[in-house]
């Protein structure tokens, strides 16, 4: 095959240059808007440079102005709580689900991991009434236990374990089992420490789906001060709870929706598109 010549490389990245221009110019507006007053985001939507340069919406958004009828801190400390607990629970949780699939022996076994997949093909919007009902016959509804309990576990995080933990080679944790460790000793000081790709990836996957999580919340809480900055961003958009366009405000909101997720996955985007082979071949 013959190399490509200069001009269909300059002709490529062309192209790719220009898909990333489309790509990153609402995000670009979505910045610049943040930092506009309301009649310049109304009157220059489109515009790259805010003129005048106005911080009043960020300051609405860390309350600085005094104005407590948009919450914003508490949707984020709200938010911040139940993405740390969920996160770090399916990430515990997850892996002794994946491992238990992958190595322990016991009866209904295979039938197990097949409700595990069937239960995967669900659509979840399909379980939000059961969610709802669940959490209000346990006397939970409208409370932080509600937002965090039904997600501490999720399907597709065992599964992702599950198949890792299948890479390891048994070998590995008879070893460990001579040396007199027990089941969870294997697990948790053995197999665990080799499961680094995955686990990042599992990180990045539960961080993102707990953060961005909108009809769970929606079905189990309903009093302002639960809302999340997802949920509360959703109000906000509506004109639930202000009047006016509000450009500049709304656009800040969903921008400090943006960032931890960004930049969660830009910090660790090589472990995410790694093999989970590749901790089972260095064991």
């Amino acid at each position: 095959m013959r190399a490509p010549t200069g001009w269909r490389i300059v002709l490529g990245y062309a192209v790719l240059l220009l898909f990333s221009v489309i790509y990153l110019y609402p995000f670009l507006i979505q910045i610049a808007t943040s930092f506009k007053t309301d009649a310049a985001a109304t009157d220059n939507s489109l515009s790259l440079i805010p003129s005048p340069f106005d911080l009043s919406a960020w300051r609405r958004i860390f309350g600085l102005t005094g104005d407590a009828s948009v919450p914003i801190v508490r949707w984020l400390s709200n938010s911040v709580l139940v993405t740390v607990v969920v996160t770090a629970a399916r990430v515990f949780f997850d892996s002794l689900a994946g491992y238990a699939l992958s190595r322990l022996q016991f009866r209904g076994r295979t039938f197990l991991f097949a409700a595990v997949l069937a239960v995967m093909s669900v659509p979840g919007v399909a379980l939000l009434i059961p969610k709802f009902l669940m959490v209000t016959y346990l006397g939970i509804y409208d409370t932080y236990a509600a937002m965090i309990l039904p997600l501490l576990v999720d399907l597709a995080g065992v599964f992702i374990m599950k198949q890792f933990f299948d890479s390891v080679p048994v070998s590995v944790e008879e070893a460990a089992r001579i040396d007199g460790a027990s089941v969870f000793r294997t697990f948790w000081s053995v197999v665990l420490p080799m499961a680094r790709p995955a686990l990042i990836t599992l990180t990045i996957l539960s961080f993102q789906g707990s953060w961005n999580e909108f009809t769970h919340f929606l079905v189990t809480t309903q009093s302002p001060e639960h809302k999340t900055l997802v949920t509360g961003l959703a109000s906000l958009a509506s004109g639930e709870l202000s009047a006016g366009s509000q450009f500049p405000l709304k656009l800040g909101a969903a921008l400090l929706t943006t960032i931890p997720v960004a930049i969660l996955f830009f910090t660790f985007q090589r472990y995410f598109v790694r093999g989970g082979t590749e901790g089972a071949s260095k064991g």
